[in-house]
């Protein structure tokens, strides 16, 4: 399915959390379908399942799946109140890393050629080295 860097300093719930999201927006996982439970996913990566679980319960405070007691986890339908939510601070945050970007003398053509990349990868295209 994927791999984590147990070496990170990122916690491994978090590098899950990630992934599992970057899957979602690229609809790997569609709306309604369920997610691998949580004794299946820890076996295949060899990690204790309280850490999967912990990265399902974010995902869940999150928005991006719920819960069907006795059934599992499913990925959850876009929902355009949490997503208005979800672009409010997205956008706020995005301003920010902008202004730092340019600060830091990234020019705008570099951005937007980010922003292409970045909209690139989304639907599922290879990106290429910048750095």
């Amino acid at each position: 399915m994927f791999q984590l860097d147990i070496r990170s300093r990122k916690p491994i719930y978090e590098q899950l959390v990630n992934k599992l999201k970057e899957l979602i927006m690229q609809e790997v996982y569609q709306a309604d379908e369920q997610l691998p439970s949580v004794r299946m996913l820890a076996q295949e990566l060899t990690i204790n399942p309280n850490t999967i679980q912990k990265a399902y319960n974010e995902l869940e405070h999150q928005g991006y799946i719920y819960s069907i007691p006795g059934k599992g986890k499913f990925v959850a339908p876009k929902t355009e109140t949490i997503n208005d939510e979800k672009v409010k601070k997205m956008k706020q945050e995005i301003i920010k890393l902008i202004t730092e970007a340019l600060y830091l003398g990234i020019n705008k053509d570099e951005l937007v050629s980010l922003i292409n990349d970045a909209e690139q990868s989304l639907k599922g295209g290879d990106l290429h080295d910048r750095d």
